[in-house]
């Protein structure tokens, strides 16, 4: 009996030992999974809005509901048209609206037609110029800008790149003070997302002078990574 308990015993252990190891590999040591570092890197990448996005917009009144309407649409094509020759694209209708007036005994005194459009500004020293011609035109509703960068995608790569230059700095201050080897990469995540450019601090405008000035400023486009190291 007791021979069988010490052959079933020595068993279980090669079973124990063969689900953790593939075939021609040698078993993992334990200290491997312990002998890793993980640092969170971050960088920023300042760039000047070089694009806008406005909103325009045209109320008009009417005695009746079709007058309103009529009126607005006539005032929307003038708009709409000085928006397309003061450089503006991708105009793009927002909303469309048509509501009574009314006066204080609760009787309608008329109507109030709306229309609004954003609009695509790709060169911002144009904002102030593409404002005033909408303006002229006969928007009375204005919002925005709203500024960006054209090629957000690749300043975020410039900051991926450096925050994990900066994870790298970070771990090997680590590893030195522990006093151990700083080793391969072993494990990186993108933990980060590219927010659009937002105005930070003054820069060039348009002339005051000619149109409604619009400062670009700066934005900054930050990245963050988490990444693990190898030591020894």
């Amino acid at each position: 009996m007791r021979r069988l308990t010490i052959i079933v015993s020595s068993l279980l252990a090669l079973a124990a030992v063969a689900a953790v190891t593939r075939p021609g590999e040698a078993p993992a040591a334990a200290g491997d999974l312990e002998n890793r570092v993980t640092v969170q890197g971050t960088a920023s990448i300042t760039a000047v809005p070089d694009r806008a996005t406005l909103w325009v917009g045209v109320e008009s009144q009417g005695d009746s509901a079709r007058a309103a309407l009529a009126a607005n649409a006539a005032e929307m094509r003038r708009v709409l048209a000085a928006l397309r020759s003061a450089g503006a694209t991708d105009l793009q209708t927002q909303s469309v609206s048509l509501s009574p007036r009314y006066v204080e005994s609760g009787g309608i005194q008329g109507y109030s037609a709306h229309n609004s459009v954003s609009a695509s500004i790709m060169q911002l020293a144009r904002a102030g110029a593409v404002i005033d011609a909408a303006v002229a035109a006969g928007a009375n509703q204005i919002s925005g800008p709203t500024l960006a960068h054209g090629d957000t995608s690749a300043l975020y790569r410039q900051a991926l790149t450096a925050a994990v230059a900066d994870a790298r700095t970070k771990a090997q201050a680590l590893a030195t003070a522990a006093n151990v080897s700083l080793g391969r990469v072993t494990a990186i995540v993108e933990s980060g997302a590219a927010p659009a450019p937002l105005p930070l601090a003054a820069a060039k405008a348009a002339d005051e002078s000619v149109s409604t000035p619009i400062e670009s400023g700066e934005g900054e486009i930050g990245a963050t990574v988490s990444v693990t190291f190898a030591i020894t």
